[in-house]
């Protein structure tokens, strides 16, 4: 398999908020594309030019870089220029993919189920996002993944904290989402292909950064426990998504069902983390 692949470079760390989440997913790669007896070699392109990979001979690029400069567009596009392949979405579906507001209009245009939402900005009338919205509710940056700067926000008086924390820390687009009370699914892309559905049942129903990568009490069900024609439907729902978004190769579509087990589309990570 070394000759098929040549010298393969595993990208991964970077400078984006993701980059412990980064590390920890592209060191997983490595060992299991050395396990299978490619030529694989690790690469951070928060230490190195990205010039090197063509001067060192690298033949292709396994992309485990998360969120910004890695998930965003902008590493796929030097790639390119470089001539060097690389898993993953090209470059426009990387661009869409990794901005929810953009990926939330083309999934209305295309008539695809996804909360409502608004974009906030500093002299909102926080009273009238919660009456649009209602309460509970979710303020989240725009552009970043692993649920970075997310607040699940229960009364108005949340609601500028929250806003702070998605748009000043973050420096990002603040977005406010109207909130799904039920359980969350994630379906994996692979080619043309959607994989089985996940089921995640989270601590107290709270799936942030630290019960995604750093706790033992996340579970996750696979069977999702859904009946084959319901998984089906999510399943035929999902690939329509990630190809409305212009999205390839790989990726995740996160999911939830309302009580009336009606779908909502949340969000696309074209370079999930593990």
């Amino acid at each position: 398999m070394t000759g098929k692949f040549g010298k393969v470079a595993v990208l991964m760390g970077g400078r984006s908020a993701e980059r412990e989440i980064s590390l920890m997913s592209g060191n997983g790669v490595l060992k299991a594309l050395r396990s299978k007896g490619v030529d694989a070699h690790p690469f951070d392109p928060a230490q190195r030019d990205l010039f090197e990979l063509k001067r060192e001979g690298y033949a292709r690029c396994f992309i485990a870089l998360h969120g910004r400069g890695g998930e965003d567009g902008t590493l796929q596009g030097a790639l390119e220029v470089l001539g060097i392949p690389y898993t993953g979405s090209r470059v426009m579906g990387s661009a869409i993919g990794m901005d929810k507001w953009r990926t939330k209009m083309i999934w209305i245009a295309n008539n695809l189920p996804t909360p409502r939402y608004r974009i906030l900005s500093a002299g909102d009338d926080w009273k009238a996002v919660a009456r649009e919205l209602g309460l509970p509710l979710i303020v989240k940056p725009a552009n970043e993944g692993s649920t970075l700067g997310l607040t699940k926000v229960s009364s108005v008086r949340e609601l500028p904290a929250a806003y702070e924390l998605a748009a000043r820390k973050f420096r990002d687009t603040a977005l406010a989402e109207q909130f799904i009370d039920g359980p969350e699914y994630t379906a994996a892309v692979l080619g043309d292909e959607t994989l089985p559905l996940i089921r995640i049942e989270a601590p107290q129903g709270n799936y942030d950064y630290q019960n995604k990568y750093f706790t033992n009490d996340t579970k996750y069900h696979c069977p999702c426990g859904l009946p084959a024609k319901k998984e089906a439907e999510l399943k035929a729902l999902t690939l329509q998504a990630f190809r409305a978004v212009g999205c390839s190769g790989w990726g995740r579509i996160d999911i939830m069902l309302d009580a009336a087990e009606k779908p909502w589309l949340l969000e696309v990570n074209t370079i999930p983390g593990s």
